[in-house]
């Protein structure tokens, strides 16, 4: 019998250790809450970590969570398609009023040269 006396000594202190860290006195009260229910939860377990004070998302929010994550990166890679579209576009405008702007001083070179030409030729 001896030899049972260190692991009732090991129970014994673990004990006091759960008494002294409030641990028995969370676990009771939440056993007591769940006694408690008129309607008992499927998962006991989630019910004894949600009203422990576990801050973890519950499996459907976490699934709920993963649903939303996949969209926003959907809703991502439409948004940089749609600006790199813009992107482009706004590069072909200021191309072609580059362009126009370069042809319109060309026109104006034309017509001023035109002018003096026309000058000279009256003088």
């Amino acid at each position: 019998m001896s030899s049972y006396r260190p692991i009732d000594s090991k129970r014994e202190e673990f004990r006091k250790y759960l008494e002294r860290t409030g641990v028995m006195d969370a676990l009771t009260k939440v056993l007591v809450l769940l006694y408690e229910q008129p309607e008992k939860p499927e998962d006991a377990l989630e019910f004894m970590r949600s009203n422990l004070g576990d801050k973890r998302p519950s499996a459907n929010e976490i699934e709920n969570m993963r649903a939303e994550l996949e969209d926003a990166h959907h809703t991502i890679k439409e948004l940089d398609k749609q600006l790199q579209l813009a992107k482009a576009a706004v590069t072909h405008a200021k191309n072609q009023l580059a362009a126009a702007q370069q042809s319109s001083k060309k026109g104006n070179k034309d017509a001023s040269a035109d002018e003096g030409d026309a000058d000279s030729e009256e003088n």
